[in-house]
């Protein structure tokens, strides 16, 4: 039973992985606590079902939630972030907690405060190995979060819009010397953050099949105060990564040079 909870924390982890990197673009680029993350999280999973419940396919429902989820997020560039530069940090903070409030009400004006059943996509198969039971969805998400973060490791490390990006993480002066072209740059990594934790939002809704206007409060605030076995494996993960590769995924490990 233990094993079998390690397990589910492991595929949970996943998920919450994708939402991380999500963090490390805002927070290791921008210098940015983007509290609006758990509400496109949330965005992504409710606008799913909501798309689905009038008739949309599943496919069209989930492209046209991370479309929302982007223009969203181009608002908190726009009215939380992009003001507010060079002034009290704590201030676009506030304003981006302002929008998971507003996204919040939105949903549950819209659907209630009742968690909503969301359709099973995928067909009822587990893979079976001594006694522990992982179904499809769990490895269809660790599948598409791994995919996701070694891409991202790549594009960092190995294109021109990587090293651009790496450059504004070490200096934003520097970047400008440069010639890069910041205010461009900017709005589309706060786009790459809101897609990845609104397809995070949708993995979650695919997996445990329900959705409600709070999903995301767990990944914001509720997930470190949660003592059951899944949650601290959860975070166990999350540490082992940190530990593994401290230097971040924008950042390079430090070298010597040999005298």
């Amino acid at each position: 039973m233990l094993t079998q909870q390690i397990v589910n924390g492991l595929m949970l982890g996943a998920i919450y992985m994708l939402v991380a990197v999500a963090f490390t673009l805002a927070i290791g680029v921008l210098n940015f606590l983007n509290f609006s993350l758990p509400g496109l999280f949330m965005l992504g999973g409710m606008l799913a079902f909501g798309m689905m419940k009038i008739g949309w396919p599943w496919f069209l429902a989930f492209a046209g939630a991370l479309f929302a989820a982007g223009l969203v997020s181009l608002l908190v560039e726009r009215l939380a972030y992009r003001p507010m530069q060079g002034g009290d940090p704590e201030v676009p903070l506030v304003s981006s907690l302002g929008f998971l409030v507003l996204l919040e009400n939105l949903m549950l004006i819209q659907y209630g405060s009742d968690q909503q059943a969301f359709p099973a996509l995928l067909p009822d198969m587990n893979l079976r190995i001594s006694g522990l039971v992982i179904g499809m969805a769990q490895l269809l998400s660790l599948a598409i979060s791994l995919a996701l973060v070694v891409w991202l490791s790549w594009f960092l490390a190995a294109t021109n819009m990587g090293r651009r990006i790496r450059t504004v993480a070490e200096s934003r002066e520097t970047a400008m010397l440069m010639g890069i072209d910041i205010s461009r740059l900017v709005p589309q990594l706060f786009v790459a953050s809101a897609l990845l934790a609104a397809l995070a939002g949708i993995l979650f809704a695919v997996n445990y099949q329900q959705v409600s206007p709070f999903m995301g409060e767990g990944v914001g605030f509720k997930g470190v105060a949660g003592a059951d076995v899944v949650n601290i494996t959860v975070y166990g993960l999350l540490l082992l990564i940190l530990i593994v590769r401290p230097q971040g995924l924008l950042g390079r490990p430090a070298s010597r040079e040999k005298l």
